[in-house]
């Protein structure tokens, strides 16, 4: 399989790793904003930067290249993609997380939610700790797994806070911190007068997030539409 990395930081160095392992060639690797032509690829794995996310996925739509995307930070314009991607009869896949771990992960959360949703006695919180250099806050798994809550419980929004201490009992606070060399912390924590349910995933190193974004990017290229990570894994 020809992969194009569209972003070539960290992430997309740890994806080069893992795909090349797998028997995978990388035939392009795009670090910047700049020209480049898609269509030699069979597969483009997109973890640029923003203002470069949107351009990079409807670019493969038109060149009928399936895309994956774990960018953050564009999805307003996430709408716009998918219709563009159903008028090329593209394929695609955005996951704020690739990680196979994350994605269980979330499916958990969302069974807790609708569990502890009719118990008022418990306030519930959560916490992400990422690496300094992340920039975006909170991290889009953090507000994935907060739109998990919301979709199975009484929470109405999230909201970034200090500590995990909100005055507004239909919203999740979030407390977003920033320690060196830290690849990725999420908890969501229950708590009550009497006792505390806390669910956590730690990442060890970006190996998981890189493999999943490559298992990905295997599924899509024989399946057209617009698909998740749950569509990929077969869970949920």
């Amino acid at each position: 399989m020809k992969i194009a990395l569209l972003g070539y930081g960290r992430m997309g160095k740890e994806i080069e790793k893992i795909a090349l392992q797998r028997g995978h060639e990388i035939v392009l690797k795009i670090s910047e904003e700049e020209e480049y032509d898609i269509s030699i690829a069979d597969v483009a794995i997109d973890f640029s930067i923003p203002s470069a996310a949107f351009q990079n996925i409807t670019n493969c739509f038109r060149n009928n290249v399936p895309v994956i995307s774990g960018t953050t930070g564009w999805l307003e314009k996430y709408e716009d993609a998918v219709k563009i991607c159903e008028e090329n009869n593209g394929s695609f896949i955005y996951a704020s997380n690739f990680s196979v771990g994350v994605n269980i992960f979330f499916e958990l959360n969302k069974q807790l939610a609708k569990m502890m949703g009719s118990l008022s006695e418990y306030s519930i919180s959560m916490e992400e700790i990422h690496h300094t250099k992340k920039l975006d806050a909170p991290s889009g798994t953090a507000i994935t797994l907060a739109e998990g809550i919301i979709e199975n419980s009484n929470k109405q929004d999230w909201n970034l806070e200090e500590n995990n201490i909100s005055n507004n009992l239909k919203s999740i606070p979030i407390v977003a911190k920033r320690i060196p060399e830290v690849p990725g912390t999420h908890s969501i924590d229950y708590s009550s007068e009497v006792d505390s349910i806390e669910i956590k995933h730690t990442a060890h190193n970006r190996k998981g997030f890189a493999l999943g974004a490559v298992i990905a990017a295997e599924w899509i290229i024989n399946n057209t539409g617009v698909h998740t990570m749950k569509d990929v894994l077969n869970i949920g």
